[in-house]
């Protein structure tokens, strides 16, 4: 039987892609910092570090973020445990000037991780998303709990944001098949919105009269920091939006393609997690 080791495993795309190997009847070792305590289905091993679960392990699915210094040991080890095969979260923008790539001061290694499995002499495999569903919860929760409008910068930067469930299913393709072998996977949503339609989408869903806001990028960048987001943080986001003004993002056909069903939309997606945006103390 196959044993896939999952870093990241409470995460966004580590959740659902540990509950989809389980249910294909792999082993699966899930890390977590909280092992007694995380659930997850039934027969998933949960440990504490990931070199704790490599040993004896087939694959493994590198979540940057989560393994943080431990990212480059543990691939090194991994060739010497005698793992075949690394499936690497990166990104759409990971050849980006490291100054338009925000996630980098939230942790993420995006082209470290795919540099890593490439030249690791194994089998590999990096994902390529575009910008979670979920990121734009993060972005905007608060303001649509708090009222009606999300001020921000440039109404008409363009995205397709892609359900995290998806890029858990290319993922879980990947590391149970040998189809994806070598290939840098970009993954979008099934649809490309600029800052303004997105926002429209989650009113529609909620069905609220929500209105994008545009404001000048150093006020944005004032908010961000006002927060507690960091500086580097707020001139590589506004940076990374500011070069997609006017410029429709590409749509891929790939979650079509390996998974065999179109990709969730931003729609259903917040229809799912409405509660994000919506004042707790309502209904």
């Amino acid at each position: 039987m196959n044993t896939i080791l999952v870093t990241g495993a409470t995460g966004n795309v580590g959740r659902p892609l540990v509950a989809q190997l389980a249910a294909a009847g792999v082993e699966v070792r899930a890390v977590t910092r909280q092992p007694d305590t995380a659930r997850f289905p039934a027969g998933v091993k949960a440990v504490g570090t990931a070199a704790e679960g490599l040993p004896g392990a087939s694959a493994v699915f590198l979540n940057s973020r989560a393994l943080g210094d431990e990212l480059e040991p543990l691939v090194a080890r991994a060739r010497r445990e005698g793992v075949t095969r690394l499936v690497a979260l990166s990104a759409i923008n990971a050849d980006d000037d490291f100054s338009r790539q925000p996630s980098r001061f939230r942790g993420d290694r995006n082209k470290e991780v795919e540099q890593l499995a490439v030249d690791s002499g194994l089998e590999w495999v990096s994902l390529r998303p575009r910008e979670f569903a979920s990121n734009f919860a993060g972005m905007w929760s608060a303001q649509l709990q708090a009222g009606d409008v999300v001020s921000g910068p440039y109404a008409s930067a363009s995205s397709a944001p892609i359900v995290e469930r998806d890029i858990a299913a290319v993922a879980a393709q990947a590391l149970l098949t040998d189809d994806l072998n070598g290939r840098k996977v970009a993954l979008t949503g099934p649809q490309a919105f600029t800052n303004a339609e997105l926002v429209d989408v989650i009113g529609t869903v909620l069905d609220r009269p929500l209105r994008y806001q545009e404001i000048p990028p150093e006020t944005a960048r004032q908010q961000f920091v006002g927060v507690g987001l960091p500086a580097a943080f707020a001139d590589a986001y506004i940076a990374y939006l500011a070069v997609t003004v006017d410029k429709p993002a590409a749509v891929t056909d790939e979650v079509d393609t390996i998974v065999g069903r179109s990709p969730e939309s931003f729609a259903n997606w917040v229809a799912d997690h409405r509660v994000l945006f919506t004042n707790q103390q309502e209904g």
